[in-house]
Protein backbone atom coordinates (compact mmCIF):
# COMPACT_ATOMS: atom_id res chain seq x y z
CA UNK A 1 0.00 0.00 0.00
CA UNK A 2 1.31 3.37 -1.28
CA UNK A 3 2.06 5.99 2.02
CA UNK A 4 -0.30 9.09 1.81
CA UNK A 5 0.26 11.99 -0.30
CA UNK A 6 1.83 14.76 1.83
CA UNK A 7 1.04 18.15 1.61
CA UNK A 8 2.76 21.09 3.73
CA UNK A 9 1.28 24.50 4.14
CA UNK A 10 2.75 27.86 4.90
CA UNK A 11 0.47 30.19 6.09
CA UNK A 12 -0.06 32.17 8.90
CA UNK A 13 -4.02 32.31 8.77
CA UNK A 14 -5.15 29.55 11.41
CA UNK A 15 -8.81 29.66 10.08
CA UNK A 16 -7.49 29.53 6.07
CA UNK A 17 -4.94 26.26 7.52
CA UNK A 18 -8.34 24.56 8.75
CA UNK A 19 -10.10 25.37 5.79
CA UNK A 20 -7.93 23.87 3.57
CA UNK A 21 -7.13 20.34 5.65
CA UNK A 22 -11.22 20.23 5.78
CA UNK A 23 -11.16 20.64 2.05
CA UNK A 24 -8.40 18.40 1.33
CA UNK A 25 -10.30 16.02 4.39
CA UNK A 26 -13.31 15.65 2.15
CA UNK A 27 -11.96 15.36 -1.83
CA UNK A 28 -8.92 13.10 -1.19
CA UNK A 29 -8.68 10.74 2.32
CA UNK A 30 -5.36 9.99 1.35
CA UNK A 31 -3.63 13.31 1.76
CA UNK A 32 -2.46 14.60 4.82
CA UNK A 33 -1.80 18.26 5.65
CA UNK A 34 1.13 19.98 7.80
CA UNK A 35 1.06 23.31 8.48
CA UNK A 36 3.88 25.77 9.22
CA UNK A 37 3.37 29.09 10.38
CA UNK A 38 5.85 30.84 8.51
CA UNK A 39 8.65 30.51 6.05
CA UNK A 40 11.12 30.13 8.66
CA UNK A 41 8.76 27.37 10.63
CA UNK A 42 8.50 25.64 6.94
CA UNK A 43 12.61 25.95 6.62
CA UNK A 44 12.63 24.22 9.82
CA UNK A 45 10.48 21.61 8.94
CA UNK A 46 11.91 21.42 5.28
CA UNK A 47 15.27 20.52 6.98
CA UNK A 48 13.48 18.08 9.61
CA UNK A 49 15.11 20.70 12.14
CA UNK A 50 14.11 21.89 16.04
CA UNK A 51 10.30 19.94 16.41
CA UNK A 52 10.29 18.51 13.19
CA UNK A 53 12.58 16.04 13.51
CA UNK A 54 10.22 12.77 12.22
CA UNK A 55 7.74 14.96 9.88
CA UNK A 56 7.44 13.35 6.15
CA UNK A 57 9.11 15.10 3.17
CA UNK A 58 6.02 16.51 1.64
CA UNK A 59 5.28 15.65 -2.35
CA UNK A 60 4.36 19.62 -2.84
CA UNK A 61 4.09 22.84 -0.63
CA UNK A 62 0.96 25.23 -0.66
CA UNK A 63 2.63 28.68 0.19
CA UNK A 64 0.63 32.22 1.41
CA UNK A 65 2.78 35.37 0.54
CA UNK A 66 1.87 37.39 3.42
CA UNK A 67 3.27 36.45 6.57
CA UNK A 68 5.14 37.35 9.22
CA UNK A 69 9.14 36.81 9.70
CA UNK A 70 9.94 35.40 6.40
CA UNK A 71 6.90 35.72 3.56
CA UNK A 72 6.24 33.65 0.95
CA UNK A 73 8.53 35.18 -1.59
CA UNK A 74 11.82 34.86 0.66
CA UNK A 75 11.14 31.34 1.73
CA UNK A 76 10.23 30.43 -2.21
CA UNK A 77 13.78 31.77 -2.83
CA UNK A 78 15.87 30.56 -0.13
CA UNK A 79 13.95 27.04 -0.79
CA UNK A 80 14.66 27.02 -4.31
CA UNK A 81 17.98 27.77 -4.12
CA UNK A 82 18.85 24.49 -2.00
CA UNK A 83 19.57 21.67 -4.17
CA UNK A 84 17.97 18.84 -2.13
CA UNK A 85 14.37 21.12 -1.84
CA UNK A 86 14.24 22.75 -4.89
CA UNK A 87 12.23 19.99 -6.59
CA UNK A 88 9.55 20.03 -4.19
CA UNK A 89 6.62 21.79 -6.12
CA UNK A 90 5.34 25.15 -4.90
CA UNK A 91 2.06 26.25 -5.45
CA UNK A 92 1.28 29.73 -4.18
CA UNK A 93 -2.03 29.78 -2.39
CA UNK A 94 -2.65 33.03 -1.76
CA UNK A 95 -5.78 36.32 -1.51
CA UNK A 96 -2.99 38.14 -3.41
CA UNK A 97 -3.68 38.46 -6.96
CA UNK A 98 -1.19 41.59 -7.96
CA UNK A 99 0.84 41.41 -11.26
CA UNK A 100 3.81 41.89 -9.27
CA UNK A 101 3.34 39.10 -7.12
CA UNK A 102 2.13 36.82 -9.37
CA UNK A 103 4.81 37.67 -11.38
CA UNK A 104 7.69 37.94 -8.04
CA UNK A 105 6.05 33.96 -7.85
CA UNK A 106 6.46 33.34 -11.23
CA UNK A 107 10.48 34.52 -11.16
CA UNK A 108 11.04 32.77 -7.98
CA UNK A 109 10.42 29.26 -9.50
CA UNK A 110 6.84 28.85 -7.97
CA UNK A 111 5.10 25.83 -9.92
CA UNK A 112 1.67 27.08 -9.63
CA UNK A 113 -0.81 29.99 -8.33
CA UNK A 114 -4.42 29.83 -6.99
CA UNK A 115 -6.06 32.82 -5.48
CA UNK A 116 -7.74 31.39 -2.16
CA UNK A 117 -11.17 31.09 -1.56
CA UNK A 118 -13.21 31.53 1.68
CA UNK A 119 -16.13 29.62 -0.30
CA UNK A 120 -15.94 25.86 1.35
CA UNK A 121 -17.28 24.07 -1.67
CA UNK A 122 -14.75 26.36 -4.15
CA UNK A 123 -11.91 24.96 -1.40
CA UNK A 124 -12.88 21.52 -1.71
CA UNK A 125 -12.82 21.81 -5.67
CA UNK A 126 -9.39 23.56 -5.28
CA UNK A 127 -8.25 20.49 -3.47
CA UNK A 128 -9.72 17.90 -5.44
CA UNK A 129 -8.08 19.83 -8.55
CA UNK A 130 -4.89 19.91 -6.55
CA UNK A 131 -5.12 15.96 -6.08
CA UNK A 132 -5.91 15.07 -9.16
CA UNK A 133 -3.26 16.77 -10.98
CA UNK A 134 0.07 16.61 -8.53
CA UNK A 135 -0.84 13.18 -7.10
CA UNK A 136 -3.21 11.27 -9.64
CA UNK A 137 -1.43 12.73 -12.83
CA UNK A 138 1.78 14.34 -12.60
CA UNK A 139 4.93 12.16 -11.58
CA UNK A 140 6.70 13.62 -8.64
CA UNK A 141 10.47 13.46 -8.11
CA UNK A 142 11.50 11.24 -5.23
CA UNK A 143 14.27 12.15 -3.14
Amino acid sequence: MNRSSVILMVDDNPTDAMLVKEAFACSDENTEVFVAEDGVFALEFLRKQGPYLQVPRPDIILLDLNMPRKNGIEFLAEMKADLDLRIIPVIIYTASATDQDIKSAFQNYANGYIRKSANFDECIGIAKSISDFWFSTSILCKP
